[in-house]
C-alpha cells in the first residue's frame, strides 16, 4: 500500500509551497487508493506553538486535504507530535551507540562557531570519537552537556529520485551530523527518518531544497536496517521576479509601501480564494496532466496525478493566472457552495456579506458572482447593499454628481422611481430609458449619477439590477443623501 505524509513544523502559517507538497502526497495516497498521513514536526522548542499547529490544520482542513492518521484523527502509529516520540528517538541513539555508528561529541556550540569563524569551509573534525572513556566519564560527572553525532560512512551515495532520476552525492562533503541534542529532542534528519519508518511511509515527496538532506538519511537508514522510501524532490516555486516565494517578499513589499503579496496560505484565504482554485493553480505548479488542460475538479487530478509527470524544471507563481482560475471556479461553483465559502471567511476580515440574511445574500450572488475575480472583490463592491453608511469615491462625486446634469438627474428620477407601482428591473430599466430619451441625453450621463449616488462608487453591475436589488426605500433614502450632498457644496 502506499503511504505518504506530510510533516509541517508548527512555527508559523502553513506556507503556499508546503500546501503543493501536501497535495501532492494527497494525490498520490488517493490515486493508489493509500493512506496520506500528517504529522508534526515539533522539535524546535523554541519556536514551535500550539498556535501554529491548529492555524496549519485549519488550513489543510480549508483546502480539503484529509488525512487518515495523524492529530484529531489518531491511527496505529502515533503519536503524531514527535515530540511526544522522544523515547523513540533515544533508543534509537543509544542502539546506533551501541553499534558503533554513533558518538557522544561534548564540543560546546561556543567552540563550533569560534571554529567556523576561524574557518569558513570547517568541517566537524571527529573530535567525539577521540575521547577516551575517562575522559567522557570525566565530562559526564561534572554536568556537561553533550550531543550524539551519527558516524556518516565513507562512501558516494545515489539518491534514487522519481523526478531527478539517479543523483550521487559524496558522503566526504558531509560532517557527522548530530541526531539527538544536548535537550533529548532529536534532530530533524532523525527524527524524520524513525517516524517514516515507524509509519510504515512508502513514498516521500518534498523540496529539492531536501535533495542534500538524503543522503543523511540514506545513511542512518542502512545504519538501522530500514527500507528506504521512494524519494521525489518538487521543483521550487519562484515569484514572476525569479526569487524564491518567502516572508521576505511581504517585509519588502511593505517597507516600498505595496500590498504585501499572498505567501501562506491564510493569505489567500483572506484574499477571497476559493481553495478549489488554490488546488487546482498550485497543482499546476510542476504538475502536468499531459495535455492543454487546466481547469479541473479535483477528482479529476486524483485520476490523472502522477509523480512521473511532475517536471524538474522550477515553477512561476502567476498571481493574475491564479485570479483568472479563481474568477471561473467563483463564476460556475454552485449556489450551495459559493454561500458555504462566503459564510467561512475568515473572522479576521469586517465583510458585512457574511452575516446577510440568505434572501438578501441571493441576490447579491445573482449580480457579482459572474463578475468577481475574488470574494474579497465581491464583498467590497458590494458592501454598499449590505451597510446603511455610503463611503463615497470623492472622485466620481467630483465626476458624476457635483457637474451637470448630476443633481437635475437624481432630483428628476427620484420622483419618477418612487412613483413605479412594482419595484421590477425592467420597469426601473425603462423608466431611466424613457428619461433618457425625453432630456436627449446618453446613458452614461444619466446612470452614472445614480449609481454614484446608491453605491459610492462610478463601478457597479447595471443600475436597475442595482437597484432593484437594493429595494426601493434605501434607494430612494440614498438619491436624497446624494441630492443633499450636492447642494451642501
Amino acid at each position: 500500500m502506499v503511504v505518504t505524509r506530510f510533516a509541517p513544523s508548527p512555527t508559523g502559517y502553513l506556507h503556499i509551497g508546503g500546501a503543493r507538497t501536501a497535495l501532492f502526497s494527497w494525490l498520490l495516497a488517493k490515486q493508489q487508493k493509500g493512506r496520506f498521513i500528517l504529522r508534526i514536526e515539533d522539535t524546535d522548542q523554541a519556536r514551535s506553538t500550539e498556535e501554529s499547529t491548529q492555524k496549519i490544520l485549519q488550513d489543510m482542513k480549508w483546502l480539503g486535504l484529509d488525512w487518515q492518521e495523524g492529530p484529531e484523527v489518531g491511527g496505529p502509529n502515533g503519536p503524531y507530535f514527535q515530540s511526544q516520540r522522544l523515547e523513540i528517538y533515544r533508543q534509537w541513539a543509544q542502539k546506533l551507540m551501541a553499534m558503533g555508528r554513533a558518538y557522544k561529541c561534548f564540543a560546546t556550540p561556543e567552540e563550533m562557531a569560534a571554529e567556523r569563524a576561524k574557518d569558513k569551509g570547517f568541517k566537524y573534525d571527529r573530535r567525539g570519537l577521540k575521547l577516551t572513556p575517562e575522559q567522557i566519564a570525566a565530562y559526564e560527572a561534572e554536568g556537561r552537556p553533550c550531543v550524539i553525532r551519527f558516524k556518516m560512512p565513507d562512501k558516494d551515495i545515489t539518491v534514487h529520485d522519481m523526478i531527478l532520476g539517479d543523483v550521487t552525492l559524496k558522503t566526504s562533503e558531509l560532517e557527522d551530523f548530530v541526531i539527538l541534542k544536548s535537550d533529548g529532542f532529536p534532530t530533524y534528519h532523525f527524527a524524520v527518518v524513525l517516524d517514516d519508518y515507524y509509519m510504515q511511509v512508502t513514498h516521500v515527496l518534498r523540496g529539492q531544497e531536501h535533495l542534500m538532506n538524503t543522503p543523511k538519511h540514506i545513511a542512518l537508514q542502512e545504519a538501522m536496517g530500514v527500507p528506504h522510501p521512494a524519494y521525489a524532490h518538487l521543483p521550487v516555486i519562484f515569484n514572476m521576479e525569479g526569487g524564491k516565494m518567502s516572508k521576505r517578499d511581504k517585509e519588502k513589499a511593505i517597507k516600498a509601501g505595496k500590498t504585501p503579496p499572498e505567501i501562506d496560505v491564510f493569505d489567500f484565504r483572506i484574499g477571497g480564494y476559493m481553495p478549489e482554485a488554490i488546488l487546482n493553480f498550485i497543482a499546476l505548479l510542476g504538475w502536468s496532466p499531459g495535455n492543454d488542460l487546466e481547469l479541473m475538479p479535483i477528482s479529476q487530478m486524483i485520476e490523472m496525478f502522477s509523480v512521473e509527470r511532475i517536471g524538474k524544471t522550477n515553477a512561476r507563481f502567476d498571481r493574475e493566472k491564479l485570479r483568472s482560475f479563481n474568477m471561473q471556479y467563483i463564476k460556475n461553483a454552485p449556489r450551495d457552495r459559493l454561500r458555504e465559502v462566503v459564510k467561512q471567511f475568515p473572522e479576521v476580515t469586517d465583510y458585512p456579506m457574511k452575516n446577510a440574511d440568505n434572501a438578501m445574500l441571493e441576490k447579491m450572488l445573482d449580480l457579482y458572482q459572474p463578475r468577481s475575480r475574488t470574494l474579497v472583490e465581491m464583498a467590497e463592491n458590494s458592501r454598499f447593499f449590505f451597510t446603511d453608511e455610503i463611503h463615497y469615491d470623492t472622485k466620481a462625486v467630483e465626476k458624476f454628481l457635483k457637474k451637470e446634469p448630476g443633481e437635475q438627474v437624481l432630483t428628476d428620477l427620484k420622483d419618477r422611481l418612487a412613483a413605479l407601482p412594482e419595484w421590477q428591473p425592467h420597469a426601473i430599466e425603462k423608466t431611466i430609458e424613457d428619461y433618457c430619451t425625453e432630456k436627449q441625453l446618453g446613458m452614461g450621463k444619466v446612470a452614472q449619477p445614480i449609481r454614484v449616488a446608491v453605491t459610492g462608487s462610478s463601478v457597479s453591475p447595471s443600475v436597475h439590477e442595482t437597484l432593484e436589488v437594493l429595494g426601493r426605500k434605501k434607494t430612494l433614502s440614498r438619491l436624497d443623501n446624494a441630492i443633499s450632498l450636492i447642494r451642501q457644496n
